[in-house]
């Protein structure tokens, strides 16, 4: 057995497109997923409004904060619930009091093949 660390302590900052309080820590990027990775918002924390260049998936497995798509209003998302962007999607989060959420972007995602929509 090996063991890795994927905490905020080994992420880096990111803030493009005026993300803020923002880390990524990359988890994999296996065959045909762009990326697998674990973002940790701190209090304050968005990620910038800003087009998927696939489907992606945010799942918030812990906190609680806001996502929204193209239309400006926000929607609240806690910890057990995702949201899903098509390619193309302009889409934003954010949390007041902290949020942290593992992020999957590939060609070929269909939560609804899997998951009750609500």
């Amino acid at each position: 057995m090996r063991l890795f660390r994927f905490d905020a302590g080994v992420g880096r900052t990111l803030d493009a497109y005026g993300s803020e309080n923002l880390i990524l820590s990359p988890i994999a990027r296996p065959a045909g997923i762009t990326q697998v990775g674990c973002m940790y918002l701190r209090p304050g924390g968005v990620v910038g409004y800003h087009q998927a260049t696939m489907p992606q998936l945010f799942l918030v497995v812990a906190g609680e904060g806001w996502v929204r798509g193209e239309a400006p209003e926000r929607t609240p998302i806690t910890a057990g619930h995702l949201a899903f962007w098509q390619a193309g999607e302009w889409h934003e989060a954010g949390s007041e009091r902290g949020m942290t959420a593992i992020v999957l972007e590939a060609e070929t995602l269909d939560p609804a093949r899997y998951l009750t929509e609500i």
